[in-house]
């Protein structure tokens, strides 16, 4: 077989592929054993008709057609495999150009390829994250904040003012059709919290038990979604919230400490903890987002539009599809269709360069992901989607998607080698050691070393998935065309999709940016 690569762009390359007819003659043989499978020949028990029988009755062209489509995509995947600087990340367009009887097949294949990409040095990069110095008022916010966990409700005979509890009666209309999903009784509402219906906490404000107030509120979910609704709000009751004097009465109440001292220390200590935690979000994206600035990447156009097709997927779904709901709230929003679009399309570019400058990332710096962080990473998504774990791993494996969650992790554990690497501050100047929070990746790469799936032989990522869906199969659209008639499309070794990272989802303490996948059905 001779095959040769034209580069089309940065981002795409032509394959030209020869094989001769004498590497075509396993192909051939296994189609002559399908097709005499499919036919029914007198004289010839199922399966034992002669090739020359075969091509008597049907004809050349039908066992051409057999050996074609079976042989391409092998052959396609060899020419990949035979390129050390090509490295697919979507399905090809094959194009079946001669078929020679007897002699030679040829055929092209275009492809999107990764784009080289030049990193900067992940040591010059230099962030600021906030401080970590926890004041009294935050302390005292905390205590009251539990302290209002074991406080109790009494019935005032007042009007309702901020902070108290109101039970109440909700209903709405829309051009004179009562909503039915906007009508509630007897539900418990902390007047001021927000939230809930625009213009709900003005309402009520002021209302004592029995008393109801009408106004004007756009709904934002539903058949009515973007349309404003005369809503009904009935004050059944008002409550007042007594909270326990913070005392050592409290603590050991509240806790498993004595003194209301003792309380308080740890209190501060968590909220310690969570600002350090909070550096750790900082600096994740804040290295990413300086990482991602200054390097150029190439973006494979088709699978930006594949990224945009997603994305404009998933939005209008949540409105059943129904483009009129659709646009009467982007309305509501204040935002033009082509506004909205122009947005996806600059999220859809910014999130593809991202896992792009990750991925190469992972491959300077060595990165491995070993089966103990890939089971753990299928373990707690199952647990976000409130799968079964084997549930969870059958849908993925259906879905294609195991190679996502691999990437997904590969690219975590790269951006955790940035952010060991950058040089982080806080505000004061300090500089912050994030390293028994992040973890260290040299460590992770030794035990990968005994113990991944195989550098060589890694999952490759699904085409068009949006992280670990197992939804995808039935959700997702096709982000690139099939490859042409004349051969199937191929999920052929080393071809690998820029899939969607997780981001919600993502265990790690440091994880690459994206949007969490959508929730499987049954």
């Amino acid at each position: 077989m001779k095959s040769t690569v034209e580069r089309l762009s940065p981002t795409r390359v032509r394959i030209n592929v020869e094989v001769p007819f004498d590497e075509l003659k396993p192909d051939f043989d296994r189609a002559y054993r399908k097709i005499a499978q499919q036919v029914r020949i007198p004289g010839f028990r199922p399966g034992k008709a002669p090739a020359r029988i075969l091509e008597a009755r049907l004809g050349r062209g039908v066992v051409l057609d057999e050996v074609v489509n079976a042989a391409v995509p092998a052959k396609y995947s060899e020419a990949v495999t035979a390129t050390d600087d090509v490295n697919p990340i979507g399905r090809p367009d094959i194009e079946v150009t001669e078929i020679a009887d007897g002699d030679h097949l040829a055929f092209t294949a275009e492809v999107d390829v990764r784009p080289e990409i030049t990193l900067p040095d992940i040591d010059g990069i230099a962030v600021t994250v906030d401080d970590v110095a926890v004041n009294d008022a935050a302390v005292t916010e905390e205590l009251d904040n539990l302290r209002a966990r074991f406080g109790t409700l009494t019935g005032v005979e007042r009007p309702a003012g901020d902070d108290d509890f109101v039970l109440l009666d909700l209903s709405a209309t829309v051009d004179g059709q009562s909503v039915e999903e906007a009508t509630t009784t007897g539900f418990s509402y902390q007047v001021g919290q927000g939230g809930l219906i625009d213009g709900l906490d003005e309402a009520v404000r002021g209302l004592s038990a029995g008393e109801s107030k009408t106004f004007t509120s756009q709904l934002v979910a539903g058949e009515y979604a973007g349309k404003d609704a005369e809503i009904t709000a009935t004050v059944t009751a008002v409550k007042e919230r007594e909270l326990p004097d913070a005392d050592d009465e409290f603590a050991q109440l509240a806790s498993e400490f004595d003194t209301l001292d003792e309380l308080t220390d740890d209190l501060r200590a968590r909220l310690g903890q969570m600002k350090r935690m909070g550096q750790v979000g900082q600096a994740r994206d804040k290295v990413l987002d300086a990482l991602v600035d200054a390097t150029e990447v190439p973006l494979p156009e088709s699978i930006v539009t594949a990224e945009v097709e997603s994305r404009l997927h998933d939005a209008v779904h949540a409105f059943e599809h129904d483009d009129e709901r659709f646009a009467q709230f982007l309305d509501a929003q204040g935002k033009s269709r082509e506004e909205f679009d122009a947005d996806v399309r600059t999220e859809a570019e910014r999130n593809v360069k991202t896992r792009l400058v990750l991925d190469e990332l992972a491959e300077q710096e060595q990165v491995s992901v070993n089966d103990q962080e890939l089971t753990e990473r299928i373990l707690y998504q199952a647990q976000q989607y409130q799968m079964p774990p084997e549930e969870f791993v059958r849908r993925i494996q259906e879905a294609g998607q195991l190679g996502a969650i691999y990437s997904d992790v590969r690219r975590s554990k790269a951006l955790i080698a940035a952010v060991a690497a950058a040089t982080v501050t806080d505000e004061s100047g300090a500089p912050v050691d994030l390293s028994d929070l992040v973890g260290s990746v040299g460590d992770a790469a030794d035990e990968a070393e005994s113990d991944e799936p195989g550098s060589d032989d890694t999952p490759a990522d699904t085409e068009g998935a949006s992280e670990a869906d197992p939804d995808a199969v039935e959700t997702a659209e096709e982000p690139v065309d099939s490859p042409a008639t004349d051969a199937p499309a191929t999920d052929e070794p080393g071809a690998t999709e820029v899939e969607a990272p997780a981001h919600d989802s993502v265990e790690p303490a440091v994880q690459p940016e994206g949007g969490r996948a959508a929730a499987p059905t049954t």
